[in-house]
């Protein structure tokens, strides 16, 4: 077992992630001890807001690697928090801690403390500002890391979108042989490294049928071309397949991973299958990041009604990996 220490960034504050944060303490004893990054005034706030009691352990960063730590108390980095503490809409207001949480989470993990990462949701329109697509991209951008692949995880099945939070007007010109090719490489290798086992992976055509009324057609283009290099080098890959018939149940048995052309071509179908038993991976990062798979739920705050089971998932995954 791998005792590494967890680091979960809080996130926007107005979410329900702390709610769920709560309820994982509750419903399973973790053996990697687990280091929150978030403003203690607000943590207490919302523990009394939902009744839940646990004492609360104030780390100093500059020395994680020196002390024991363990989840009989909740083990926080403490972040300055300044905003209102009665539940707010999410806003530009929480720009400042939301970037204070990920960047002090990204200099401990350069640090080599640990290389396991949880970011709570965040508002892709109040906090990246259409600077980046997500926090994928986001993070891209702060590792100065050259790859990336967005996969949506589930030991059943898993997808990847090839372009991710990109208006569909956009989708067809950010699609390249060298980007199918490059992502379906990276999610090779994880499943090999981490996993133990090379991965069958089907990939969706961009067209319905994966025809076309233009003269150019991007699956016989791009999409095939792709296809016939990663076969060649020796990657478990079929396609491309018609997407409005690839989730059947016959047909994605088939496969551990089905990668789309765009976000929602695979998205969609993943969480209707498992819906909160899912966890989003971002791949070519210098460690392992998961994100619960649902946004900040601002409608939901403080009713005490949220699914852990994403944060579930995405805890046990770092425990094994």
């Amino acid at each position: 077992m791998n005792s590494k220490p967890i680091i979960i960034a809080h996130g926007e504050p107005n979410s329900v992630f702390l709610e769920i944060f709560f309820k994982s303490l509750i419903s399973k004893k973790f053996k990697n001890p687990l280091i929150l990054v978030c403003s203690q005034k607000l943590l207490k706030f919302q523990m009394k807001k939902l009744k839940f009691k646990m004492s609360i352990r104030i780390l100093d960063r500059s020395s994680l690697n020196k002390v024991k730590l363990n989840n009989k108390t909740i083990n926080i980095i403490d972040i300055n928090y300044n905003g209102n503490l009665v539940f707010q809409r999410i806003s530009n207001k929480s720009n400042k801690y939301i970037k204070d949480c990920f960047e002090t989470s990204l200099k401990i993990l350069k640090s080599n403390i640990t290389n396991k990462f949880i970011n709570g949701p965040i508002s892709k329109n109040s906090f990246l500002n259409k600077k980046f697509l997500g926090i994928t991209e986001y993070l891209v951008k702060k590792t100065r890391v050259n790859q990336n692949a967005m996969l949506i995880y589930n030991k059943k099945l898993s997808v990847c979108p090839i372009t991710t939070h990109l208006p569909l007007k956009s989708v067809v010109k950010n699609i390249n042989k060298n980007k199918i090719i490059n992502k379906i490489i990276l999610i090779n290798n994880f499943y090999k490294k981490c996993l133990g086992f090379k991965p069958k992976i089907a990939v969706l055509g961009l067209n319905p049928h994966c025809e076309s009324v233009d003269k150019f057609n991007e699956d016989e283009k791009i999409v095939k071309p792709a296809i016939k290099y990663l076969i060649k080098k020796k990657i478990n890959v079929k396609g491309p397949y018609s997407a409005d018939t690839a989730f059947l149940m016959k047909n994605r048995k088939n496969f551990d991973v089905i990668v789309g052309m765009y976000h929602d071509q695979v998205l969609t179908p993943i969480k209707t299958l498992y819906e909160y038993d899912a966890i989003n991976l971002t791949l070519g990062l210098p460690f392992i990041r998961i994100s619960p798979d649902h946004g900040p739920n601002h409608k939901m705050l403080g009713q005490n009604k949220s699914n852990p089971l994403s944060l579930l998932r995405a805890i046990e995954f770092l425990e094994k990996h």
